[in-house]
Order: structure tokens, then sequence, then C-alpha cells
């Protein structure tokens, strides 16, 4: 039986490739879409969202308008060199949104209260909506199954900061709050993501098998991913490739046998100087560590398993009759 997963992104290109490897998975089923700001706009990332939707035939998954911008009130930053405008590098979904603004975050209780504990929160952009749940629904994530967040960077650099990860720099306050209420938490900092980057003679051959097969949800891949990609070799050309950190948490709930597992106290910095948004975990041979709430965090995976087992489902070609249907 497939994992029901309420999936909350913010749209960059890894949100997307996370989205299409669940589109093709028989293992994950999405069950709700919550669309936040982030990498780009929310106003243009519920544009790709819908997009998807039509693209894969999904009608049945409803699109969540999720937060605009911060718990602060700051304007956010977007990443269009990385992602591109839309979340889908040099591609421009060729749809309009109403213009009257999507308000629908009660679909969240909706889902929640729906699946209970079927059900997996799989978070892996900014914090903002899952912290609005908290404090409009103070009860209700205690009844879900897990949450699977992607965030923070343990004893390792950033990359929103020299010492911060940007899920959790972008909204620290949201961050510290979901990890202060939240149980049956797994975090996948950015030292494990980090590694989660596809070969490209993987990306090629995939990408000849949609071809062959007139796939036009799996094409989509070769033309974001090279575009991500790109952006990393420029800044570090020692890189192999850009890495796919929300492909790998999605990955994560029916993988977990793949992945070294530690239970450490955390908690977020709120201060807005040079260690804003840092993941502080007390990981001190101690038997008395910190009181800070205690979670479950990825240290290392099976990166030779991963590789062949996203191999195996993107070129399963699930979905395929349905659409030619």
């Amino acid at each position: 039986m497939s994992q029901k997963v309420l999936f909350i992104g913010d749209f960059g290109i890894d949100d997307i490739v996370a989205l299409l490897y669940a589109y093709y998975s028989e293992e994950v089923e999405i069950v709700g879409v919550v669309v936040d700001y982030g990498n780009i706009s929310r106003e243009n990332a519920l544009v790709t969202a819908t997009y998807i939707q039509n693209l894969t035939n999904l009608f049945e998954v409803p699109i969540i308008s999720g937060a605009d911008r911060p718990l602060t009130g700051e304007i956010p930053t977007y990443y269009p060199e990385i992602h591109g405008e839309y979340g889908l590098g040099p591609i421009i979904p060729k749809i309009k949104l109403p213009p009257t603004e999507l308000e629908n975050f009660y679909e969240i209780l909706t889902i929640i209260n729906r699946y209970k504990n079927e059900l997996v929160v799989v978070n892996i952009g900014r914090l903002t909506s899952l912290a609005t749940a908290v404090v409009l629904y103070p009860n209700i994530l205690s009844t879900v199954k897990s949450i699977y967040m992607m965030g923070g960077a343990f004893l390792y650099p950033g990359n929103a900061s020299p010492l911060a990860e940007a899920n959790f720099y972008s909204d620290h306050y949201a961050a510290n709050l979901v990890l202060k209420h939240a149980r049956n938490t797994k975090i996948f900092p950015l030292n494990v993501t980090e590694y989660a980057i596809l070969p490209e003679t993987m990306i090629q051959e995939l990408n000849t098998i949609f071809q062959k097969r007139n796939d036009p949800v799996g094409v989509l891949l070769e033309p974001i991913i090279s575009y991500y990609s790109n952006w990393y070799k420029n800044r570090n050309p020692s890189i192999k490739g850009g890495p796919l950190h929300d492909l790998l948490t999605i990955w994560a709930v029916t993988n977990n046998n793949s992945f070294q597992f530690t239970e450490k106290p955390v908690k977020i910095n709120t201060d807005n100087g040079e260690c804003r948004g840092v993941s502080i975990g007390d990981f001190r041979p101690f038997k008395e560590l910190a009181n800070y709430p205690t979670h479950t965090i990825a240290i290392s995976f099976d990166y030779e398993y991963f590789i062949k087992d996203i191999f195996r489902t993107f070129s399963s070609g699930r979905h395929l009759s349905n659409k030619e249907s």
C-alpha cells in the first residue's frame, strides 16, 4: 500500500523533481500540495503547481495556497538564477491563473483529519506554512504519522549563510516553532542532502527513455536538472551536479532502512545576527544533554541504492497508460 503524503514545498527545481518522483512511484501517493514562497514567489509557484497538475492529470489532488512571506514579515529573496522564474529552469508555463487570490489554507486541516495517522507530512521548503498550521491548529500535528523535513546543517557549512541552511535561515522563527511543537519528526539536513546528486549519464538515459515513449512529464527532468546543475557547477567547478535535497527527503519516506539516523536535542537560533537560522543540535557524548526537543536527524544514506532506486522509479512508466487513455 502506498504512503499518503501531504507535500509542502517552495517549488524550486529540486521540489519539482521530488513531486515528479512521487508521480512515478508506486509507494508514494500525494494527497495534497501546499504551495509556498521560497525559491520563487508563491504567485509563480501556484502557476507551476497548476501546470504540473494539468500535465499529470492529477486533478483530484488539491492545490493549497500556503505562505507568501516568512513570519518575520520580511520581503522574500527569490533565486531565478538557480531555479528559473517558475522553478522549471528555462521552461515558462503557458497558463494563467485567475487574478483573485486563492485562499484555501484550511484544506490542510481537512487532509490531516481525513488521513490522520496514515499521513506523512513532507516539508521541503520554508517552514512558514507548517508553523502557521501549528498556531491555527495547535493539536493537529500530533495526529499525523510523522513529519519529514529538509532543513538545517549540523556541524556543517550552510548555504544561505556560512552557518545556516536556507529553509531554516529564511524563516528561522517558523523553523524553531515547528521543531518546538512537532513530534515524530525526521530532519534531513544539508550535510546529508548535499550528496543527492544524480549522475549526468543517468539523466541522459532517462531522457532517452522518456523521449522514446513520448512521456510529456518525464521530459521535464533533463532541462530543469541541467539548468540547476549548471548553476552549481559555475559556482563550484569541482561539483558533479546540483544536489536534489528535496528528492532525497521524499524518497526517505519509504526508504528509512537506507539511512543512518541519530536522535538529538535540536533548536533553531532565532537571532538576526551572524547565527540567524543556525540549527543547533547537542551532539555531545554525555548522558545529560541540552533541554531542547529531541528529533531524529539523518546523518548518512546509501547513495548507490538511492541512485538505483530513483532510476527504477522514473523509468517504470507508471501513470503513462492513464494519461494516454
